[in-house]
């Protein structure tokens, strides 16, 4: 685009005085305009507003996606710090499941839920899991659900940061037709005939990257924060694991099965928050 740019303004000097003054008809304007956006805009064609409205919505949803998936994983990330210190001090399984919910919309909630209800359905809330695997896999279930409903429209802010770029060139490219239609129907070389088309092909070109930008670095965080959710919900379930495993070892026949809190403080606890 810039050597076009160059090569566009090098054939046009040909029609300056060989003194080497410049166009006095045009320096006005050009000084006067400068980088006014909003002559440009009005000088633009239906495609290229057409682009840039375009352009705008796209940037208006990666925004809204983006603002509102961090205002949700900050809001996640504290319950978790408060249901994990509410799950560290009780002392049943059966108090943190009375409460669980209070500490919505935690994703070690779900997991929580998750291997509660399998040992229930297995042990009856008493002694050894028979199926121990089967705790580990209603874990990872509980996990991966919960990070789809995480996710959710990510994605539209990897599409958006793909082709915002290309939408922005499509209005560069048909603002370059436009500057040759009007080269070729004005009859005489001018940067008056080309300076609309050009301008249409910058400013699309430059709301395109500005679209894209934002919608990149948004995905890129919040996915980051999303294996980062990942490995927690993969911890707090190995510790609950862990704890319901001490439990039912170290528990007396007429012990509830449900108290874990004290054999298990001894054991290493994952990452914290």
């Amino acid at each position: 685009m810039i050597a076009f740019s160059a090569a566009a303004f090098a054939f046009f000097q040909q029609d300056n005085p060989p003194d080497g003054s410049a166009l006095p008809a045009a320096s006005a304007p050009l000084a006067q305009h400068g980088t006014a956006i909003g002559e440009i805009l009005h000088n633009s064609g239906p495609v290229a507003i057409g682009v840039l409205i375009l352009l705008a919505l796209l940037s208006l949803f990666s925004w809204t996606v983006i603002i509102e998936k961090s205002r949700a994983f900050a809001s996640a990330r504290g319950q978790s710090v408060r249901f994990l210190r509410a799950f560290r001090k009780s002392g049943r399984l059966s108090e943190v499941a009375a409460v669980s919910e209070q500490f919505k919309p935690s994703p070690l909630v779900d997991v929580f839920n998750e291997i509660n209800d399998e040992y229930q359905r297995q042990s009856n809330g008493r002694g050894h899991p028979r199926n121990p695997v089967g705790l580990e896999r209603a874990a990872a279930t509980a996990s991966s659900e919960a990070l789809t409903v995480m996710e959710q429209r990510l994605t539209w802010l990897a599409t958006i940061a793909n082709i915002a770029p290309f939408i922005g060139l499509f209005g560069t490219v048909w603002g370059i037709i436009d500057a040759f239609h009007g080269l070729g129907t004005a009859g005489a070389a001018s940067l008056r005939a080309v300076a609309p088309g050009i301008s249409e092909a910058l400013i699309t070109t430059a709301a395109g990257i500005l679209v894209a930008i934002p919608s990149v670095v948004g995905y890129n965080q919040l996915t980051a924060q999303l294996r980062d959710f990942g490995a927690r919900m993969d911890d707090f379930g190995r510790e609950l694991l862990n704890a319901i495993e001490n439990a039912a070892a170290f528990q007396t026949p007429a012990s509830p099965s449900d108290r874990f809190s004290t054999q298990a403080a001894a054991e290493p606890r994952g990452r914290s928050y």
